[in-house]
């Protein structure tokens, strides 16, 4: 049974993957490189071209500047640091 769930989870984050990659390529290489130049008009066509909701390109976009944000805390204090927050990593040798 937990095979079976985890299949199903799978097919899930695969369909996740294939409407992310559908988005991104409905998009312009500037407004890849520029995401803030994706505004309301932008985002409907985008949203068309890929086959989903405005919502779904919203969503995207957030996620990117989530990740983005993530990236220039890791870089600005340093991945050690952070770990050393997190309590480090059990397992993980100490520097």
């Amino acid at each position: 049974m937990a095979a079976k769930a985890g299949a199903i989870d799978m097919d899930k984050a695969e369909k996740d993957i294939k409407r992310k990659e559908g988005i991104i390529q409905s998009m312009t290489p500037l407004e890849r490189r520029k995401p803030e130049l994706i505004k309301a008009t932008r985002k409907r066509r985008i949203a068309a071209g890929s086959g989903v909701h405005v919502q779904e390109v919203n969503r995207l976009l957030k996620e990117f500047e989530q990740m983005q944000d993530m990236m220039k805390k890791m870089k600005g204090s340093g991945m050690m640091k952070m770990m050393k927050r997190m309590g480090g990593m059990k397992g993980m040798p100490k520097f």
